[in-house]
C-alpha cells in the first residue's frame, strides 16, 4: 500500500453517503502534495483510524481522547507512512493495546475530513482520515494509554450516548448495521 494504491482505491470507492462522495475529490487533490502524509502540511494531512468491532458486530472499541475531549475510534497521524492500513493498526495498538484483528473487506471502510482546532503552536487544520474496519480476535486485549481518559467497548445500539450527533461516527455505525 502506498500513495498510488490509495489514489486508486479512492477513485473507485463507491458510497451512498453524499459527504463521502464530496470528500473523494478533496482527498485526490491532497495526494498531489509531496508531504500530504506529514504533519508539516499545515492545511491538512492524511490520518488513519480503526473501527474495531467485536465478532458479533455489537460493540466497537472507542477511546475518550484527552486533548479533544471526545469519544473517538483509535487513529492518528501517518507521519510519513503511506501505508495507511499499517498506520491504523499501529495507532490501534498504541491507543487500545489490541493487536489481534481481522480486516473486514479488502480495502478501507470509510473516509472522512474533519477539522482539528488550533492548539498551542499548531494551527487549525484538517485531518483526511482513512478508516479501516476490523474485528478484534481478542477483545480482552483492550487497555488505555496516556492519550486517553478511558477506552471501552461501547454497544453499537447505545453509541449516541457517547458520541452525540457526531455524523462521521454515526455513519460508521450505520454501515456496521448493514454487515
Amino acid at each position: 500500500m502506498n500513495r498510488d494504491w490509495l489514489r486508486s482505491e479512492i477513485e473507485k470507492y463507491q458510497t451512498v453517503y453524499q459527504e463521502e462522495e464530496k470528500y473523494k475529490g478533496r482527498f485526490l487533490d491532497l495526494l498531489f502534495f509531496d508531504n500530504c502524509f506529514e504533519r508539516s502540511l499545515l492545511s491538512g494531512h492524511v490520518t488513519a483510524s480503526a473501527w474495531v468491532l467485536t465478532s458479533d458486530y455489537k460493540q466497537v472499541a472507542l477511546l475518550h481522547h484527552k486533548k479533544l475531549d471526545r469519544w473517538l475510534q483509535p487513529g492518528g497521524h501517518a507521519d510519513g507512512d503511506e501505508n495507511v492500513q499499517r498506520v491504523a493498526l499501529k495507532e490501534l495498538e498504541e491507543e487500545t493495546g489490541i493487536t489481534d484483528v481481522r480486516l473486514i473487506g479488502d480495502s478501507f471502510f470509510d473516509i472522512d475530513i474533519h477539522n482539528i482546532p488550533l492548539r498551542k503552536d499548531v494551527p487549525e487544520h484538517d485531518h483526511f482520515d482513512i478508516r479501516f474496519a476490523f474485528v478484534a480476535q481478542r477483545p480482552d486485549q483492550l487497555k488505555k494509554n496516556d492519550e486517553s481518559n478511558e477506552v471501552a467497548w461501547i454497544a453499537i445500539d447505545g453509541l449516541e450516548q457517547f458520541v452525540g450527533n457526531d455524523a462521521s461516527v454515526l455513519r460508521m455505525k450505520e454501515k456496521t448495521l448493514k454487515f
